[in-house]
């Protein structure tokens, strides 16, 4: 199986990167690991995680404060975001409209 970034979130998680890259020389990779890891495990396992809304699961990171919001496609994985917790939490659903190919 493979994934997919909606194209807002691909460039916002290299701005994340980079945040904790500037925090702690280190973190930014081990943000990115962790994401990564992320994304294999619901790969893996793409339906045992929650449906928070519309079809879309949450995965939650264990080390970082953030969620995995993604939905199962035709063709794969789409992570619609990789959601700081604390942010306000439908600042992702426009994108729902957009780069789904629903099953």
């Amino acid at each position: 199986m493979t994934f997919s970034f909606h194209p807002e979130e691909d460039a916002e998680f290299v701005k994340v990167v980079e945040y904790y890259e500037d925090c702690d020389p280190g973190l930014g990779i081990d943000f990115s690991r962790e994401a990564y890891a992320a994304i294999q495990d619901i790969i893996d396992y793409p339906t045992l995680w929650p449906v928070m809304d519309n079809e879309v699961h949450r995965y939650l990171c264990h080390r970082f404060p953030y969620g995995v919001l993604y939905s199962i496609e035709a063709d794969g994985i789409f992570i619609l975001a990789i959601m700081h917790l604390h942010r306000d939490p439908d600042y992702w659903k426009h994108r729902l409209a957009s780069g789904r190919t629903k099953v």
